[in-house]
């Protein structure tokens, strides 16, 4: 898909921010939506077919993090950037526990957030050619005990429950599946993932506590999906 095939979706209540965010990627040929906060965001998702959202955590109306949890209520499954001040750690990490695949640090440039927006909609593509069935010859399932994974659907299911993964928690659950026993470090998962070297390894932690909360039984007493303190993480051959 062509850069002018994606749109864009930007919701930033700082004008100056908001504006230069757009010049940046409708100079990449992206189409561009812009909101200033959450609320004026839904309605544009309404209307409009967006392939990526930028959402900014702090602002008036409606928040990033409220309009992320609706969107993800919603059954929107388009990969979402998180923007946030230093001083909000503890806003990106309950971001990435509803749903978000990223966050950028303000201040932050503007080549960083393109790499962050140009590795997303490659990943992105890949999985709505997956759903699209383009790719149905080159898919398997996998299974692991109750745990079943299917390429061809883009499905897991947790003893034939269907259990609802946003595209990267389905990417890290795929990667571990089919390399059972193997144990990736958070680095290696990330740039397998991300295809670029690892920035953000904190990030990769968040998504694996949402996995295991959505896979698990117990999920302080994981069955599937297993750490090995110092090294990484692993699915375990059964």
């Amino acid at each position: 898909m062509e850069n002018n095939k994606y749109h864009i979706l930007i919701v930033e209540d700082d004008k100056e921010i908001r504006d230069g965010v757009e010049i940046y990627l409708k100079n990449q040929g992206y189409q561009v939506w812009k909101a200033a906060n959450g609320k004026e965001g839904l309605e544009i998702v309404a209307q409009e077919e967006i392939h990526l959202a930028i959402l900014d955590i702090m602002m008036p109306v409606m928040d990033g993090v409220t309009m992320l949890m609706k969107l993800r209520e919603q059954n929107h499954e388009f990969p979402v950037i998180m923007l946030s001040a230093k001083s909000e750690e503890v806003d990106k990490i309950m971001g990435l526990n509803m749903g978000a695949d990223d966050y950028v640090t303000k201040p932050f440039t503007p080549l960083e957030l393109l790499a962050r927006v140009n590795s997303h909609l490659r990943r992105y593509s890949k999985y709505l050619t997956a759903v699209s069935g383009e790719e149905q010859e080159k898919s398997h399932v996998y299974t692991i005990g109750g745990l079943e994974l299917n390429e061809e659907t883009v499905e897991v299911t947790v003893d034939g429950e269907a259990v609802k993964l946003t595209p990267m928690e389905f990417k890290i659950v795929q990667l571990l599946i089919k390399n059972p026993g193997r144990v990736f470090s958070a680095d290696e998962i990330y740039e397998r993932i991300w295809n670029e070297k690892a920035v953000n390894t904190d990030t990769i932690m968040v998504h694996v506590r949402n996995i295991r909360e959505k896979i698990e039984i117990d999920p302080r007493n994981p069955k599937y999906l297993k750490v090995v303190w110092g090294v990484g993480y692993k699915i375990d051959k059964q």
